[in-house]
């Protein structure tokens, strides 16, 4: 994998993301700015293309295996392939979480120290779980166009 330089990313603007390549692209672009303890929360509806942004970070953290969505099985670890960024991704789906409680269970705070964590549905659940993060929230337009916009958030 080679590293190039990506833009940086503007904060609280809507972006649209025309294709499934363009929403994985921002999410690599994103990766280039993280760092363990780094948090991100996304949300969207269904088919928002939350999953497919974190396939985007995965590229540009290079972490291994296939990036699907955890819903099943609650989180994933991507451990990172060689020649990476060197941090581990934290995949992880809140939707069938039952709120902050089962989450806690996931003793996610454990891995935020060696990790990125990408949380998905996790808008009003993982905040907590970090002093600041970033919010990407995604919607589908009926032209099946995707409208991002990233936003740093800052505990109060």
């Amino acid at each position: 994998m080679t590293k190039q330089a990506k833009d940086p990313i503007e904060l609280d603007v809507e972006m649209e993301l025309p294709g499934a390549a363009d929403t994985e692209e921002l999410g690599e672009r994103l990766a280039g700015g993280l760092k363990a303890g780094d948090l991100v929360v996304l949300s969207g509806p269904l088919g928002a293309g939350k999953t497919v942004l974190v396939r985007g970070l995965a590229r540009g953290l290079g972490v291994a295996g296939p990036i699907t969505s955890p819903t099943f099985v609650i989180a994933r670890e991507h451990r990172p392939l060689p020649g990476g960024a060197g941090v581990p991704l934290v995949h992880v789906d809140a939707y069938r979480l039952g709120g902050a409680a089962e989450l806690d269970d996931l003793d996610l705070d454990t891995d935020l120290a060696e990790a990125v964590v990408a949380v998905e549905w996790g808008e009003g659940v993982a905040e907590r779980l970090a002093e600041r993060h970033l919010l990407v929230r995604i919607t589908r337009r009926p032209d099946d166009v995707r409208v991002a916009s990233v936003h740093r958030v800052e505990a109060a």
